[in-house]
């Protein structure tokens, strides 16, 4: 009864609002088009270079904390705006020409995407990046991630990581619909990232007794079988976090885990990323400012 109940309520009003925070974005320094399903297109061969993390000795935070931070974007739904959209949801939800706009004008300004094996290395051992790093990621699991996010980056070669939520996969809501298990595991097999996003995007903060277990092992264990492969990456709901709760993702093999704009923590800055939202009122030109301003 409380799955069913979560999955109602999940499809119908927390994921509508996505990741929101009262962490907004800072503006200060902080340190092919076609739709496609899963059922119709074969994955791509997944070309992309692999970064070997296996032997990577974490560095000490102080050496972390000092190497310049890498641009990391959260997005979340996309598509056009409805009536029914109000003015703080639609900084959660980025237009489909304004998204498309701002690929572009991240290719046309030399960024280059990374992925979390990058990210690890060069925080803990300082090896070398691309020009113009930036990750991209994507939370929720909405299905607009895969119909509209996956040709648009995959006609400029980029990548990106998706932090799901395992009650709303293959669901339909009354606002928005979901991706699948096989759409899911077809942008892993492309050389995509899938993260975790817990089940129903409970605050991290309030996690006692058996949230560890419905929050983190059990979604742990579904996209480790929907991927078949390992979860190290950890997106914090609204990117709420507090230090009481960093020791149990460490126990559980995360190795990362992203927030939104606060301050990281001094003690586990891996487990504190900044990420800023990509807001739906911004056009690219105010995008490319907020990334130069707040990295």
């Amino acid at each position: 009864m409380r799955k069913t109940f979560l999955s109602l309520l999940a499809a119908s009003l927390i994921l509508a609002l996505g990741c929101q925070s009262k962490s907004q974005p800072s503006a200060t320094k902080a340190g092919g088009d076609s739709t496609a399903n899963a059922q119709a297109t074969s994955p791509e061969a997944d070309t992309t270079p692999k970064t070997a993390t296996g032997n990577i000795k974490v560095a000490d935070a102080k050496t972390i904390l000092a190497r310049k931070q890498v641009p990391i974007l959260c997005y979340h739904q996309v598509r056009n705006w409805r009536p029914t959209d109000g003015k703080v949801g639609k900084d959660y939800i980025i237009e489909i020409q304004n998204f498309k706009d701002q690929i572009k004008m991240l290719a046309d300004s030399g960024y280059h995407t990374i992925l979390p094996d990058q990210l690890y290395a060069y925080l803990n051992t300082g090896a070398p990046l691309p020009s113009k790093p930036i990750m991209l990621t994507f939370d929720d699991t909405d299905l607009d991630q895969f119909t509209v996010v996956r040709p648009t980056l995959q006609k400029y070669g980029y990548k990106a990581v998706y932090f799901i939520m395992t009650v709303s996969i293959g669901k339909k809501g009354k606002f928005v619909d979901y991706m699948s298990a096989d759409q899911i595991k077809q942008l892993a097999a492309e050389g995509n990232v899938i993260g975790s996003h817990t089940y129903d995007h409970k605050n991290f903060k309030k996690y006692a007794g058996k949230d560890w277990e419905e929050q983190l092992d059990k979604p742990t264990k579904k996209l480790e079988e929907i991927t078949g492969k390992k979860m190290t990456e950890f997106a914090y709901p609204f990117g709420l976090w507090n230090a009481e709760g960093i020791p149990e993702l460490k126990k559980r093999g995360f190795r990362m885990a992203f927030q939104l704009a606060t301050k990281r923590d001094e003690k586990d800055p891996l487990f504190t990323i900044r990420r800023i939202i990509a807001s739906g009122y911004w056009s690219p030109k105010t995008l490319s400012n907020s990334i130069k301003n707040s990295f």
